[in-house]
């Protein structure tokens, strides 16, 4: 009896899973503006007219560089807490916990 329920759970996992991994498609949307975007499954959008999409990647990549944090700094931690620069009090002061590390 036993096999049989553990059969049932196999089963229902596997079509889950076969179920689940189905990508999801763009979408074609309007804003509220009257432009035509592309929704991207993972979040992000873009511009359907090309002059619109090369302007908005301009900003774009002028934002990511300044989030970057420049040369000869400590970063941070998986996107958390700030670039620390060197002539900081904070920079290279290691642990705080007495034992070294």
């Amino acid at each position: 009896m036993k096999l049989v329920i553990y059969s049932l759970i196999l089963t229902f996992m596997l079509i889950s899973a076969a179920v689940a991994e189905e990508a999801p498609s763009d979408i074609r949307a309007t804003t509220a503006a009257g432009d035509e975007v592309i929704l991207h499954p993972d979040g992000q959008w873009e511009f359907v007219d090309n002059k619109k999409a090369a302007a908005a990647q301009e900003v774009a990549r002028k934002i990511n560089n300044k989030v970057e944090c420049p040369v000869n700094s400590q970063g941070t931690l998986l996107g958390f807490g700030r670039c620390i620069k060197k002539g900081d009090k904070e920079y290279n002061r290691g642990s705080l916990s007495g034992k070294g590390w």
